[in-house]
């Protein structure tokens, strides 16, 4: 996905919550932002691609704090958080146990930032809202007549905490009889999923995981490692989690695979990308 005009504000805002974790050091805060700000004047422009401009700018933060992980403090409590959830979450999948209903219980944990949320009790209003919406763009019929037709499911995950609700989707899928692999981040980078973390919740158990082979914002094909390269097109079937995975599958060209996004359209430039309203939850075929 290239950039919108909105996303350099965004990248600013990134910026500084980034370095508000990663350091305490003023000084080393204004070094790095200036550097930041130097490089979007230089790149920041039609025909970039944002999850590539992300990356690049989340990696220099890393290196320059010497803070391999600054989100690592919400990567240590987002999955429990989330547990405290899952009753609610599986109560509603045992009143409507399809598919669809399913993939927009993984989308809800998408939506939700548990990590900023803490145990408010708006979360489950939350949930609920977003569980009783309809998708705006709802694919999940041609999701599922290509589950019954594949043999491999290739998950791309996206942030700590919603992984708990992939895990139950995951099961829901392996209802096809599919093997599927799930692939997490090798590194940290911003508040994506890793190995370590979905261990943690036992996504073990019902998938396979490997790691992309680096610590990119969503896809970036060029930069993944060969295994990943060689998993990926082996799938029989792709389900990719969140924004920046769209960013990034969007610039790739994908032949006949069938490649499915589950994402809530959170930003306007998304949004408009794939013509919905911001905030509108999507089951797409890309």
């Amino acid at each position: 996905m290239k950039v919108h005009y909105e996303c350099a504000a965004c990248y600013l805002r990134q910026a500084r919550e980034a370095l508000d974790l990663a350091t305490s050091d003023e000084s080393l805060k204004m070094e790095i932002m200036e550097d930041i700000i130097r490089t979007l004047g230089e790149n920041f422009r039609n025909g970039a691609v944002t999850n590539q401009m992300g990356t690049a700018m989340h990696r220099n933060i890393k290196k320059k704090t010497g803070n391999r992980d600054p989100y690592q403090d919400q990567r240590e409590k987002c999955n429990q958080i989330a547990q405290q959830f899952l009753p609610l979450i599986v109560k509603l999948l045992e009143d409507d146990n399809s598919l669809k209903n399913y993939l927009k219980a993984a989308i809800t944990g998408n939506i939700i930032d548990f990590g900023a949320l803490g145990l408010e009790t708006d979360i489950k209003d939350l949930i609920l809202k977003n569980m009783q919406k309809d998708l705006a763009i709802d694919h999940s019929a041609q999701l599922e007549k290509e589950l019954k037709k594949a043999q491999n499911v290739l998950y791309l995950a996206d942030n700590i905490g919603e992984i708990v609700f992939d895990k139950l989707l995951i099961e829901k899928i392996k209802e096809y009889q599919v093997k599927v692999i799930m692939a997490l981040k090798e590194e940290p980078i911003l508040n994506d999923a890793c190995i370590p973390d979905a261990l943690e919740i036992g996504l073990d158990e019902v998938a396979e995981l490997t790691s992309i082979g680096t610590d990119s914002i969503g896809i970036i094909y060029y930069d993944a490692s060969s295994q990943f390269r060689e998993i990926f097109q082996n799938a029989d079937l792709v389900i990719a989690k969140g924004l920046g995975n769209y960013e990034g599958l969007d610039e790739m060209d994908l032949g006949e695979k069938p490649v499915f996004c589950l994402l809530n359209a959170k930003c306007k430039p998304v949004a408009r990308e794939i013509g919905v309203k911001t905030g509108d939850s999507v089951v797409m075929r890309i």
